[in-house]
């Protein structure tokens, strides 16, 4: 009795834990406000809101423009010319001030704690809790699994072209301390700005994740005793939530898309101008930087389609579902007149049904699989209340929307469709690809 009650009072005090809207010094959120801090992007107060300004202007615009029109020297030679080195100052400091201004006004208009939904926690289940905390403390590892990667390859190309005679600027008086801290202060704007963007697509995939979670802890109420009028409750409190993601992140996501999409155009047009001119050496860069900026892309693309494909497979579940349902109240007469036939005949089928599974591995998802939906509560709840629960899933599909636009894979084919399609009509253009 003991035990049940110590029990009990952790998991009361862990619901007015995330019960809070407000933070304080040493919350769970301490760690990575102090990471925000470091990073130059916190503005919890007035004095942090105006040095993170300073840095993102200094690192963002004011570095790459010395960087392009100072240090650069006019009579480099072949190797050392850099021709497009304004499409990638201009590409990674569009996305970088995108990114800023996003989230400086996400944490300004939301703060911290409940921007990333954590004052909503209190209304999940353990699973989801724990599930949601475990990616929150990733979140940090997988942005600097594709931030250090590009760094390295920006360092070693940074360091090996100021190291060859790439300026001869001697502004400090002497010319190995001045390369070397031009060096320092260009690595550290590609690095400021490359991690303010990834970062906003990391949270966004944070956040997606956590409603990922949600949905699959919302699939369970399909293999307990539940009714029709909790099961919507829910979905309708999910699709809330999907809706505010998609208002919070649908311009970020809009000029993401459109802003990268011109530059790899500018890119591939210089490129293909220039024609014998393309070489590691001029376009060592550009190609860093346009790696960069599509696998951010890539990884906000890909955390809205997945969440649109899991909130789409609720559909399936719930047809699924109310076909079981069916099948078991029509079956109840059989089970009654023969019910030795009834326990054989549901013996075999799911020992079948086992088997096949067992060759499936983890391909199959588990919103949308082809495992049977136990139907033995199912029978207190009418046909036509199930019927009205899957025509309203059927209408009123969930997802993350972007001016209206749903992001599932239909959309991806679309998006990628006109891309191909201009890429092969600019080729045609410059070099005569048809």
């Amino acid at each position: 009795m003991t035990n049940e009650r110590e029990s009990l009072l952790n998991l009361t005090n862990k619901s007015r834990a995330f019960a809070r809207c407000a933070s304080h010094a040493r919350d769970e959120l301490h760690g990575f406000r102090t990471w925000l801090k470091w990073l130059c992007v916190d503005q919890s107060n007035a004095w942090t809101a105006c040095l993170s300004w300073f840095v993102f202007v200094w690192l963002a615009i004011v570095v790459p423009a010395l960087s392009h029109f100072v240090l650069a020297c006019a009579d480099c030679d072949s190797l050392h010319n850099r021709p497009y080195d304004a499409v990638a100052q201009l590409s990674l400091s569009g996305v970088a001030a995108l990114s800023f201004i996003c989230l400086s006004d996400f944490i300004r208009k939301y703060g911290l704690r409940r921007f990333l939904f954590f004052d909503k926690l209190c209304n999940e289940s353990e699973i989801v809790r724990k599930g949601y905390t475990e990616q929150f403390n990733r979140s940090l590892k997988i942005l600097f699994v594709f931030v250090l990667p590009c760094f390295a390859a920006e360092s070693a190309y940074k360091i090996w072209w100021y190291s060859s005679g790439g300026t001869r600027i001697p502004f400090l008086g002497n010319v190995i301390v001045s390369n070397t801290v031009a060096c320092i202060l260009d690595l550290s704007s590609w690095f400021y700005r490359t991690m303010v963007f990834f970062l906003v697509c990391v949270l966004f995939r944070l956040i997606c994740c956590l409603q990922i979670l949600r949905l699959q802890d919302f699939a369970q109420v399909f293999q307990i005793d539940s009714d029709v009028e909790s099961v919507l409750r829910e979905h309708l409190r999910i699709r809330r939530h999907l809706r505010i993601i998609s208002h919070r992140f649908r311009s970020f996501i809009l000029c993401a898309l459109v802003f990268i999409t011109a530059s790899q155009f500018a890119s591939l047009l210089m490129a293909t101008r220039s024609r014998g001119d393309v070489s590691i050496y001029h376009t060592g860069e550009l190609a860093v930087c346009s790696v960069s900026l599509l696998a951010g892309l890539m990884i906000i693309l890909r955390s809205a389609t997945r969440i649109t494909h899991k909130a789409q497979g609720v559909t399936c579940l719930a047809a699924k579902w109310n076909v079981c349902a069916t099948i078991d109240s029509f079956d109840t007469a059989d089970t009654e007149t023969n019910p030795v036939a009834r326990v054989s005949d549901e013996q075999i089928s799911f020992s079948e049904e086992s088997s096949d599974l067992d060759d499936v591995g983890d391909e199959e998802d588990e919103l949308d699989n082809t495992k049977f939906v136990p139907s033995y509560v199912y029978s207190t709840i009418s046909f036509q209340k199930r019927q009205a629960l899957v025509t309203y899933f059927e209408n009123n599909r969930a997802g993350i929307t972007v001016y209206g636009f749903m992001l599932d894979r239909t959309s991806l084919h679309t998006i990628f469709g006109i891309e191909l399609s201009l890429v092969l009509w600019l080729l045609g253009k410059t070099i005569g690809i048809s």
